[in-house]
């Protein structure tokens, strides 16, 4: 089945209430001066965008009180914030963590564990399909499931930890981060950066040591989701402000996305995924940050290249508009050229994800090379282009710049991607 590239209704209606939104309190201007403040990020618009507009539970079903959306609509909202370099952090909380968590819950519903809250019908293992020819049914199993749980004298199965949090994530009450340098790739494997000191207590808490290196939207969260060694690997809730955790703030190339050293020192944790289970659900976090990230970056390369191309059609030179010159238009033909086949990669990557499609790891790996070249030129372009006040602190274009240049190496850098995806796709290297 080839899948629907284009932006439905309810997407871009989504968008037009996002930059709406957007344009009113993430002006340039406005995010210039937060990246000087101490916080860069903007809780309250945070607060906003999560509880008010329910970005924080696109991916959540209804049956956990989200809005029981897909990956479509998340991407579509990640090219607005990628627009505006919202200093929000919607892909580490909405997107990475909710994928871990979504992935959790399917295998503790698998293993008996709790009700069937998350999908249990995903294949893709990335989070709730909420479109596709089975999404009707699906839905009409969670809400069965529901229906179930609460019904009087039913016998209570017990909540897994990670459904009890995607309740939290849904109504915006709670922002989650994976604790993950951000360079970590799609194929790397489990990272075991902090380790179990002891034994659990009677109520199965357990002691986290380690350090953790810029993870990136930590430092607003309220909890974060620690993959740790030990016999076997697991994955860990931690309390952000709990006794022996320690977050410092790194001076980050892109302010709007802050990094931070996180310190676990003895630290209480709670077990969400053990096994198999974390391993997995460590994969569909990172995948899902490579496929939203590089959603933001095209909205980011398609804001340059608008800002540009309205620039050039004022800015005169010689008596003309210096859009009129045959190599300007040229080099703004090109990058329209790049911009329009990143987006047809990342559609295609959103789409894999909402359907479960087995191709979700190919179009993931095209997408996220593809994208974020195309940021990092559309922004060198806009700079240029834009003159001597392109290379202004006053201007947009540098937090663009560093946005694009900063994203590019999270999640995997362009190279290892197309790496991965010749892998995939068993395309031999030059000369084997």
């Amino acid at each position: 089945m080839t899948a629907d590239l284009l932006y439905s209704e309810t997407e871009r209606d989504l968008a037009a209430a996002l930059t709406d939104l957007l344009t009113d309190r993430a002006a340039p201007a406005d995010v210039i001066a937060r990246t000087e403040r101490p916080e860069t990020c903007d809780t309250k618009l945070w607060r906003t965008v999560a509880a008010e507009i329910g970005i924080a539970g696109l991916l959540i079903p209804e049956a956990l009180g989200g809005a029981g959306a897909s990956y479509r609509e998340l991407a579509t909202a990640a090219e607005q914030f990628g627009a505006f370099a919202a200093p929000i952090p919607y892909l580490g909380s909405a997107a990475v963590a909710t994928a871990v968590l979504l992935s959790a819950a399917r295998s503790a519903a698998e293993a008996g564990t709790a009700p069937a809250g998350p999908d249990p019908g995903d294949a893709g293992g990335l989070g709730s399909a909420a479109s596709g020819p089975a999404a009707a049914v699906r839905a009409a199993q969670l809400r069965a499931a529901a229906r179930a749980d609460a019904a009087p004298g039913a016998g209570k199965a017990p909540v897994s930890p990670a459904a009890g949090l995607l309740r939290q994530l849904a109504d915006g009450s709670l922002t989650a981060a994976l604790a993950l340098s951000t360079a970590t790739a799609s194929a790397a494997p489990f990272p075991a950066l902090a380790r179990v000191t002891g034994r659990g207590d009677a109520a199965g808490t357990v002691k986290l040591r380690g350090t953790i290196p810029a993870v990136a939207d930590a430092l607003p969260a309220d909890v974060l989701l620690v993959p740790a060694d030990g016999v076997p690997s697991a994955l860990y809730l931690v309390e952000a402000t709990a006794p022996g955790v320690h977050r410092t703030p790194l001076i980050s190339l892109d302010m709007t996305r802050q990094l931070c050293d996180i310190t676990l020192d003895d630290a209480p944790a709670r077990q969400v995924a053990v096994g198999s289970a974390a391993e997995a659900a460590v994969s569909a976090g990172v995948a899902a940050g490579a496929a939203i990230l590089a959603a933001e970056q095209l909205g980011l390369a398609q804001r340059c290249l608008d800002l540009t191309v309205e620039y050039v059609k004022e800015r005169r030179q010689f008596a003309r508009q210096i859009g009129s010159f045959q190599a300007v238009k040229h080099r703004l033909a090109d990058l329209w050229t790049t911009i329009t086949l990143a987006r047809a990669a990342s559609r295609y990557a959103a789409a894999c994800l909402a359907d479960g499609d087995p191709d979700a790891p190919v179009a993931v790996a095209l997408a996220k090379s593809a994208c974020c070249e195309a940021a990092v030129t559309a922004a060198q372009e806009c700079v240029q282009l834009h003159g001597g006040i392109g290379f202004t602190w006053e201007h947009p274009a540098h937090l663009y710049l560093k946005r694009a240049k900063a994203a590019s190496v999270a999640f995997g850098t362009p190279g290892a991607h197309r790496a991965a995806l010749a892998d995939l796709v068993n395309l031999p290297a030059p000369g084997a």
